[in-house]
């Protein structure tokens, strides 16, 4: 019998340098609970949607600018969710904040993975090279990355991993934006989609 497996959808503004870890993850047996079957993007020229047609991947473009208003945008995201009957939402270097009203719909459903250990240098604001900034201006010696449930907080749901990574004299936030990737947000999404990905399909959620 075929083993039952989550939808993912993966929601992603970017070159979804993220959405590959979680596709290598797949192909590595990292994820085995879900499979990534959509990836929507708000911006056009996103490299992810490439990386999602190279991938096999029903890619969308969804803009809200196009649509005018949060709640049309909204209601075009929930709707080519419905469609593809997904069971779980990875925001992956998504740049639009999700409101309450969309959030709500998804209890435990949707994660977010964001540059820093939360509470560090998050919420409003904190997005990108930003978060890199902040943390060499403050001076700490140790950030990472968080995996968290995502509500209408930004950064605001409950944490479900967290991966320290030291920065070093001599970084700038360009350099130490990649050694968070590298050694924290890429090991830690795809270990979090799996591990909700699997509660999901035994309905534990």
């Amino acid at each position: 019998m075929l083993e039952k497996k989550a939808r993912i959808a993966v929601l992603v503004s970017g070159g979804g340098t993220n959405l590959q870890a979680i596709l290598d993850a797949e192909q590595s047996g990292v994820i085995h609970s879900g499979e990534v079957v959509l990836v929507i993007s708000n911006n056009r020229n996103a490299y992810a949607l490439t990386r999602a047609e190279k991938a096999g991947i029903k890619g969308l473009y969804i803009s809200k600018k196009e649509l005018k208003t949060q709640e049309a945008f909204e209601a075009a995201v929930e709707s080519a969710l419905e469609e593809e009957k997904i069971d779980l939402i990875v925001l992956a270097g998504f740049m639009s904040i999700l409101s309450k009203d969309f959030t709500s719909r998804y209890p435990k459903r949707i994660i977010n993975v964001h540059p820093a250990l939360i509470p560090s240098f998050c919420g409003k604001g904190y997005y990108g090279l930003r978060v890199h900034e902040a943390a060499l201006k403050k001076g700490v010696k140790v950030t990472g990355a968080t995996v968290h449930f995502v509500n209408e907080i930004p950064d605001g749901g409950e944490i479900i991993a967290q991966k320290a990574v030291e920065v070093m004299d001599g970084d700038t936030p360009e350099i130490l934006q990649k050694r968070v990737m590298e050694q924290a947000e890429w090991v830690i999404l795809p270990q979090s989609v799996e591990k909700i990905a699997a509660l999901s399909v035994n309905g534990e959620l």
